[in-house]
């Protein structure tokens, strides 16, 4: 264990998935091929139900075609996986395949060696642990539910996406969790790899490390100003019973 890594006291830690616990390649690799080889069935014959529903509505509005059919939909959504789109429509409707897929047996998660132990030992200390994810609350769900080493939902005591908290680079997301969990800004801390992501949170009050992992999309780029650390075991976190 590093002794000299940013070191934190705090009441909650809130994660990051892509990048931070988990390897970006595993869901552009991995989850984004089988969401996109599924779409269609889900729009041809899942269309009255409610969220599938809600999710179409929603590709419609931000498209301006409010006449979009399931296969103009279905382009809408491809175009967005190419480009690595953070739309609130295309998680939701991944969320629905990907957490199908997990539950089949069809897809376990992935979960960096360092994380899962780092997790455990941080739950134990009575420290909060939350998830916000662009990822919907439903896939977050199913990651933490299939992992390797079995369900880790039990650590974990709220999920968050872009759909009950927020875009992840605004600020004012960041003060809807801390309202929604009942902690102070200033005794929450967010993990992330993303700068945008870090600014917003620590904008919010909250304190900020930056994962930075060999390999991963912003490695290259840093993470500014703000802590950073390689692994989870770098960061030492506790929470005082003052």
């Amino acid at each position: 264990m590093t002794l000299h890594g940013p070191r934190f006291d705090v009441a909650a830690v809130v994660l990051d998935i892509e990048g931070t616990t988990s390897a970006t390649g595993f869901v552009v690799d991995v989850l984004y091929p089988y969401s996109r080889a599924r779409f269609a069935e889900l729009l041809g014959e899942r269309a009255a139900e409610p969220a599938v529903a809600r999710a179409i509505t929603q590709v419609r509005e931000l498209t301006g075609e409010p006449d979009a059919d399931a296969a103009a939909v279905e382009k809408t959504l491809n175009a967005w996986l190419d480009d690595d789109r953070k739309a609130t429509p295309l998680k939701t409707l991944q969320g629905i395949v990907w957490s199908e897929g997990f539950a089949r047996g069809d897809l376990v998660s992935h979960f960096y060696d360092d994380v899962v132990p780092a997790l455990r030992a941080w739950h134990t200390a009575g420290l909060g642990l939350y998830v916000y994810s662009s990822g919907s609350v439903p896939a977050q769900r199913a990651w933490f539910t299939h992992s390797p080493e079995g369900d880790l939902t039990r650590l974990v005591s709220g999920l968050y996406d872009t759909e009950n908290a927020g875009p992840k680079q605004e600020p004012a997301s960041y003060r809807r969790i801390a309202e929604a969990t009942g902690t102070a800004p200033d005794r929450l801390l967010f993990l992330s790899d993303r700068p945008g992501e870090l600014d917003a949170a620590r904008e919010a009050g909250w304190h900020t490390v930056g994962i930075r992992r060999p390999g991963e999309p912003y490695y290259e780029q840093g993470v500014g100003d703000h802590a950073q650390a390689g692994t989870f075991d770098e960061i030492t976190v506790s929470r005082s019973t003052t």
